[in-house]
Order: C-alpha cells, then sequence, then structure tokens
C-alpha cells in the first residue's frame, strides 16, 4: 500500500482520457499547469522535490493553488477509485477494508420507452416539463393523472438496476451533473447534483425529512401563505405516502451507532431517519451504494412512483436532451427547444416540445441558465442560491468500521437544528467512498496522506448540513452555461458553521474515536491526549472557502424564488413566472429560503403544490379558449 504508485493502478491513463471530457477552459487550465511542470523538470525530480514544487507553485497565486489541488485531487481520486476493469477491484481496497462491487448487476427490464430522435422532432403536449428529479418527476405523474398530455425532457440518460454496477467512477460519469464533484467558479464549494432520468431522486441517500414549521412560516411570509396551514400538510401526506417512507429500511451502522452513542452520552437528540425505501427489496449490504444507483431496486425515486405514474398515462420523455430555451410568443409561454445528443454516435438533433404550459425543473443550478438563456424570469434569476454548506469530519475508532455496510443515513443529530433565528444544522453519516474520499483526504505529502489512509477502515465520518442564511448566485457564461458562485460571508453562517464543527468533533470524541481529521485543505488532526479545545478552536479558524475548510453541497436551493415581491423573486407564491405567463418552477430552485433538511420531500410537496396550481390554470385556459370558439 505504502509503496504502489498512482501509475501502478493507471491513473495517469484514466487522468488523460478524463482531461478529454472536461470544458474546454478547464481542460486548458490544467493542461497549462502540466507543461509548467514539464518546463522545470518535474518528471525528473525525487518525491520530496516534486512535493516541494508543488508547494512553491500553491503560494504563487491563488489560481495556482487551485491548479495544483485540482491536479491532485483527480490524481487522488483515481489511484483509489479506479477499478482494475479485469477484477473490478483497486489494490487499495483491501487496506480499505472495502469489498468494492458485491453483486452482477439485475437484468432488469427498463419500464419506461424514451423518444429517440431520428432528426429534427417536434412533440405537441399541454404542458412541457424540463427535468424529471423530485420536482419534474411528480409535477409530471401529477398533471399525467390529471389528463394533460406531458412531455418531459431530461439532459441525463436513463439508468436502472440493469446498469448499475455499484462504480464510484461510472456513476460520477453517467449520474451526476458534469460527471461528479463540481467546484463553485469560486473554488469555495464541491457540488454534487444528480443528472439522469430521475434525477437525485436516483442518487440520493432517501433520507426523508418533512419541512419544519419555522422554515413553513418563514416562507409564507414570503407570500405562500397556505404552506403554514394544513393545505400544505397534505401535500406532505401525499409525498410520503406515494414514496413508501418508513423507519424499517433504516439500520444503523457502526458509524451511526457511534453517532448514537455520543448523543445519548451528551444529551443530545437523536433520532432515526424515515427512509423512502421498499422493505422487501432492502439489503443492507448493497444499501451502501445507493449514490451510484441502487441495484437492488428498493429506493423509491420518482423513476419508479411519479414518472412511473406518469408514462403509465401517456406522458412521453426525452432524455439526454438539453433545453436551451423557453419558448416565449406574445409574451407567454409557448414551448421549449432543446439539442438531444445521440450517446452512441454523438450526433445530434433538435427537438421542440410546443406547449402552452412550460415547467422548469432542472435543478437550483441549471434552471436559472434556462430561464436567463431564455431572457425571462426577471432580476432575481440565479440570485439567492443557497447550498447547505456542509462540513466533514472523519473520525478513526481503532477498528473496522464496516462504514460501506447500509443506508449512508439512518441516524441523525437533531439537537441543533434551529439554535439561531430559525438556522442551525443536522449532524448526518455520509456515503463510504473510496475515490471521493482520498481525494477528499487532505494531502500535503505522499506520504502523511497514505498513513491517513492507512486508517480508513478504522474510520466513520459525520457531515454536518448547515442552514445557510447568506447566499450565492447562478450566472451563465458566454456559450450560456450555469456558473455558480457561493461565498461564506454572511455573519449567521459563520457563526453556525463554527457550531457545526464543534459539535461534529464532540461526537467522535464522545463516541471513542483515538484521532480526529477535519477535511480541510491542509491536514488537522486530533490524538488522544491532545487537547479537545484547543483543536475544537484551531479547526473553526480554518477560513470558510477554498484552501480552508472543505466544503461541500449536495443541496441546491432558491436560485429561482417564489416569493410576492417581483424585485427578490422569480416565480409568485403559485409558482408561475411573474414576467412570463405559463412558466412555472418547479424544484428546489423555487424555495424562497433554505430548507434546513434534506430537501427531497420538501421539493416534492411543494412540486406537488405546484401541480395542482398548474392544472388550475389550464383548466381556466381550456373554458377561455372553448368560450373564444363558441363566440
Amino acid at each position: 500500500f505504502f509503496a504502489r504508485k498512482a501509475t501502478d493502478v493507471g491513473a495517469d491513463i484514466a487522468l488523460i482520457e478524463m482531461l478529454d471530457t472536461f470544458p474546454p477552459d478547464q481542460r486548458d487550465g490544467l493542461l497549462q499547469l502540466l507543461d509548467a511542470l514539464a518546463e522545470q523538470g518535474f518528471v525528473d525530480m525525487s518525491q520530496l522535490s516534486r512535493e516541494q514544487l508543488f508547494a512553491n507553485i500553491s503560494l504563487a497565486s491563488r489560481e495556482a493553488a487551485v491548479g495544483i489541488a485540482g491536479l491532485v485531487s483527480l490524481t487522488l481520486f483515481m489511484t483509489y477509485g479506479l477499478p482494475d476493469p479485469t477484477t473490478g477491484q483497486n489494490p487499495s481496497w483491501k487496506t480499505f477494508g472495502f469489498p468494492g462491487p458485491i453483486s452482477a448487476a439485475p437484468d432488469e427490464p427498463k419500464t419506461i420507452s424514451p423518444i429517440v430522435p431520428s432528426g429534427d422532432t417536434t412533440v405537441e403536449a399541454d404542458v412541457a416539463i424540463i427535468g424529471s428529479g423530485a420536482g419534474g418527476g411528480v409535477i409530471a405523474g401529477k398533471l399525467a393523472e390529471r389528463g394533460l398530455k406531458v412531455a418531459v425532457i431530461e439532459m441525463g440518460g436513463y439508468f436502472n438496476e440493469a446498469d448499475f454496477n455499484q462504480s464510484e467512477l461510472w456513476a460520477y460519469q453517467n449520474l451526476y451533473w458534469r460527471g461528479g464533484p463540481q467546484r463553485t467558479a469560486d473554488m469555495n464549494v464541491a457540488l454534487m447534483a444528480g443528472s439522469c432520468l430521475g434525477g437525485g431522486t436516483v442518487v440520493n441517500w432517501t433520507n426523508s425529512l418533512r419541512t419544519k414549521d419555522w422554515v413553513r412560516q418563514e416562507w409564507a411570509e414570503h407570500g405562500l401563505t397556505d404552506v403554514a396551514t394544513d393545505a400544505f400538510d397534505a401535500h406532505l401526506d401525499g409525498v410520503w405516502e406515494r414514496l413508501g417512507v418508513n423507519k424499517d429500511c433504516s439500520e444503523l451502522n457502526r458509524g451511526h451507532q457511534a453517532m448514537q452513542r455520543a448523543a445519548e452520552k451528551l444529551g443530545w437528540s437523536f433520532t432515526t431517519i424515515y427512509r423512502n425505501g421498499d422493505t422487501e427489496k432492502y439489503d443492507g449490504a448493497q444499501a451502501g451504494y445507493m449514490g451510484f444507483g441502487d441495484q437492488s431496486g428498493a429506493k423509491q425515486s420518482t423513476l419508479k412512483t411519479y414518472l412511473a405514474d406518469a408514462t403509465s398515462q401517456g406522458a412521453e420523455v426525452v432524455v439526454r436532451c438539453f433545453a436551451e430555451r423557453i419558448i416565449v410568443e406574445n409574451g407567454r409561454a409557448a414551448g421549449v427547444e432543446g439539442v438531444y445528443t445521440d450517446p452512441e454516435s454523438g450526433e445530434t438533433a433538435r427537438v421542440t416540445v410546443r406547449a402552452p404550459q412550460v415547467v422548469v425543473a432542472a435543478g437550483a443550478l441549471e434552471s436559472p441558465a434556462v430561464l436567463l438563456r431564455s431572457g425571462i424570469g426577471g432580476p432575481a434569476a440565479g440570485k439567492y442560491l443557497r447550498l447547505h454548506p456542509s462540513c466533514v469530519t472523519l473520525g478513526d475508532y481503532g477498528e473496522d468500521m464496516q462504514a460501506w455496510w447500509g443506508a449512508p443515513q439512518a441516524g441523525l443529530i437533531n439537537e441543533f437544528a434551529n439554535i439561531e433565528d430559525g438556522h442551525g444544522f443536522l449532524v448526518e453519516g455520509v456515503q463510504y467512498t473510496t475515490g471521493l474520499a482520498a481525494s477528499s483526504t487532505p494531502w500535503s505529502s505522499g506520504a502523511t496522506h497514505k498513513e491517513m489512509l492507512s486508517a480508513y477502515r478504522d474510520g466513520a465520518s459525520f457531515v454536518a448540513v448547515n442552514r445557510d442564511h447568506g447566499h450565492g448566485q447562478v450566472t451563465i457564461d458566454e456559450q450560456g452555461q450555469a456558473v455558480p458562485w457561493y461565498s461564506v460571508t454572511d455573519p449567521l453562517d459563520v457563526r453556525i458553521i463554527g457550531r457545526s464543527i464543534e459539535a461534529q468533533i464532540r461526537t467522535h470524541a464522545e463516541a471513542g474515536a483515538r484521532r480526529i481529521w477535519m477535511f480541510a485543505q491542509k491536514p488537522i488532526e486530533w490524538r488522544v491526549g491532545d487537547d479537545l479545545e484547543t483543536f475544537i478552536a484551531k479547526s473553526q479558524r480554518l477560513p470558510l472557502r477554498a484552501g480552508g475548510l472543505t466544503l461541500f453541497s449536495a443541496h441546491q436551493m432558491g436560485s429561482c424564488r417564489m416569493g410576492a415581491d417581483p424585485a427578490t423573486s422569480v416565480a409568485d407564491p403559485r409558482g408561475e413566472l411573474h414576467d412570463t405567463p405559463g412558466v412555472w418552477i418547479g424544484d428546489a430552485s423555487a424555495f424562497p429560503t433554505s430548507s434546513g433538511t434534506n430537501p427531497m420531500i420538501s421539493i416534492m410537496a411543494l412540486a406537488s403544490r405546484t401541480a395542482d396550481n398548474i392544472a388550475e390554470a389550464a383548466d381556466v385556459a381550456a373554458v377561455s379558449s372553448l368560450t373564444e370558439v363558441s363566440a
């Protein structure tokens, strides 16, 4: 393990191949960095000299530091996450105690038959829905059952259990936005978002939390008055029932048991998480891979629920179709224009969906980009992006924690959900990974990094999901592509994240960890016998930006938010754009503020509410049309 080099596992070849999939600016930047290293004789240097060169270049400028960090991260990901194509294993996994893929993909037939354009194609519909995840999937299912002709446009591909191979790299390349973890343009936060038919519900960890009362009240103050009433409970209950949410698929693995043990000692509240899993199909051994696609078929994603409902009622689906813009005629929605790309040949075809109602549910990173490319949405389009900026800690417990087993999030500490003005954080578990974990583990030298990873099998990771008060934004570049920005500068957010760092560290220490690491650019470690308070204070002083604390986000929200004021919101309290009738926001980007919880249930309930409003608008339009014909 300690002698093995990245080239021994083919990481160099894999990295070269991955570069070809990068956006041109990122690819060019990394190639320039490699050229600069070659000019300084990097290839002929000793290991120590190479590491010193990396350190020197990183001091030259922020851009140089970001480039070096990116090269290191990609190399580590490939070194520890890349399986051998013959055996399906990576030689480091034995040290990690990780079994790798544990079963072959089942021969599961696909139940949805997407349209495959053979050339430029036009589809007629009552409602065009951009996106198929927690928001778009729910709206498609509900409107199709109401008798409306629905067409769903999905940027990603269509995959099911027959495709899921429990491989981390394959999953990122096929199921995630832009091929896996992507940093914001300012490099401050690493973003994870689903991008496939079913969206984030296919790759999330099935954490099913209802919208908190204080959040519902806050949204009501933005004009969504019914969200704070029993009317919204009906939407929450409907989603809960359709997904089959239960606690029977929430066995606690050793990491969760450590969390529970610490919470009890500290007197903090701990609860078992409700999850949308099929109890008859649930398998704890396979549940740990669900972020790579659930091979067991237990996960009740929109693919298995609302999208299945929609297609059974005649809804049409186009996958691998990038929605370029919304068609606006006479000041209102008239459809969507997109580009389909054949996965085999790479050939493209234009797809036009003509529809008087358009739902934008492409996720909080892509939905504002659609609006901005279309020139609609008003001054708030792309603003108020919330991310639940999350920080991760790793505890070494001195025994094999088998953290790869079981649902990634089956228990949580909710003691601090509301500690200041409706804001706070949750402490949860994370999915066991090898490539992402290795690339996120602080690196200063090869020796120190390997020493940390040598204890990885004994580790359990906790994450703090912080409800953010401040916000970022999404813009578009010269090619019209989404560009997210996010800086943690809001004083309340700084305080909340500091509290969440302390809570994670105390949880590990009380649970019996012998070492604790903060995930940051430079390694910060506590060992039994060290002063815990000093370590907490040092960790809280880490800068909340690139080069400091490593921040992640799997929850993107708010960038096309609903509200009463057109100056500060994109859509009205019903979900329809202030400036363009017939265009609706149907995903997490509609949140007036961040949810403070894993947002799937909140997205779905809000989408259910929006679907009712769309159906009502469609009925009114139909009556109006009949009246005109009669006249």
